[in-house]
């Protein structure tokens, strides 16, 4: 088991960081379109990501040839606020990258168990690995909707399960989510967590101070997973 790998971009303020990290991932998209055709972004919800959305969605670059995805989902009509979804409409989907494809989580099923299997047929039709990743960081640790206590998370995390997608019902956090798998966020060519705030940045070094020597330490907050299994340093960025 390797140490965490982390390379850190630190900002005075959010405006610079969304700026600056807009411009990182237009360019990376826009490679891998010279390279390969096309290319796919992994973004997360909440209310961090909002001004980096809203940067990224007036880069010019070719979005007809872009597929966005989402980390994980909320189990709720792609309507409601709750919805990363909607988040991802109201603020990325505009502008520029209004042309771009979405590729959404949520479906038709009542629940996010029974839509597992229509999920992961979503995913199976995007090419992988994903160019880049953008992941968030709950203060409890969790990122995507891998939550330290589900009773999901031992199926999530599993490396050899062969998901791409789980449902997972968050032991304190309201509706029932569908996320991609630990082993599907691993093996997107550059992951980059972004997270905002002293508090943040604190519960960050937590993460990082205790060496990643078992699973139940991984475990106690599952961004660790992310951070010790990457294939390559995933890049923080940070602005207080």
């Amino acid at each position: 088991m390797q140490d965490y790998q982390v390379d850190y971009r630190k900002f005075m303020d959010g405006d610079s960081l969304a700026a600056a990290l807009a411009g990182f991932i237009a360019a990376t998209l826009q490679a891998a379109v010279t390279a390969r055709g096309g290319a796919s972004l992994v973004v997360s919800g909440g209310s961090t990501p909002v001004p980096l959305f809203q940067a990224l969605s007036r880069e010019d670059i070719a979005w007809d040839k872009v597929i966005v995805t989402l980390a994980d989902e909320r189990w709720v009509d792609p309507a409601e606020p709750d919805s990363n979804e909607n988040l991802v409409r109201l603020h990325l989907l505009r502008n520029r990258a209004a042309a771009a494809r979405f590729v959404g989580l949520k479906t038709a099923d009542a629940t996010a168990r029974q839509g597992e299997e229509a999920c992961r047929q979503r995913l199976l039709a995007i090419p992988r690995p994903f160019d880049l990743l953008v992941l968030g960081m709950g203060s409890d640790g969790h990122t995507a909707s891998l939550f330290p206590g589900a009773a999901e998370l031992a199926s999530a995390i599993d490396p050899d399960s062969g998901r791409l997608c789980q449902a997972v019902r968050p032991p304190a956090a309201s509706h029932e989510r569908m996320t991609m798998t630990l082993p599907a966020l691993l093996a997107a060519r550059r992951i980059i967590l972004l997270v905002s705030g002293r508090e943040k940045l604190t519960i960050l070094e937590k993460a990082l101070a205790t060496a990643p020597r078992s699973a139940e330490v991984l475990n106690e907050m599952p961004v660790r997973h992310v951070l010790a299994g990457a294939g390559s340093p995933v890049t923080v960025y940070w602005a207080p």
